[in-house]
């Protein structure tokens, strides 16, 4: 599955991202070297990852598992929600609408 963020610049999203958490004013999301991100409370870190991609119009986050573990539903239903939480507070001026599916969806689910 993935959350999609429809934006008219979804790079410069993407950019603003990433700089707010770097610059500590997102708390709960961090980046990895590869440039994923994954949910950081104790709980929850490091049992996904959301991977971003540039696509015409939208910016799309697929989410990624662990190879030794299969994703729950708790982790997943965790991780779209407050990622989607997180855009909703930080960056609501800088796309028109974001979504989620309940299911995978063939393709946007990557597997470690």
């Amino acid at each position: 599955m993935a959350v999609r963020a429809h934006s008219n610049s979804p790079q410069q999203l993407l950019n603003e991202i990433n700089a707010a958490i770097r610059a500590g004013k997102v708390l709960t999301w961090q980046l990895d070297s590869e440039g994923d991100f994954t949910h950081s409370p104790e709980q929850w870190r490091n049992q996904a990852w959301f991977r971003p991609t540039i696509e015409p119009g939208m910016l799309v986050f697929k989410i990624l598992g662990r190879k030794d573990v299969r994703m729950s539903t708790e982790v997943y239903a965790v991780y779209h929600g407050r990622f989607i939480e997180m855009l909703l507070a930080h960056f609501d001026h800088r796309f028109s609408t974001v979504s989620s599916t309940a299911q995978p969806v063939v393709g946007e689910y990557v597997g470690l």
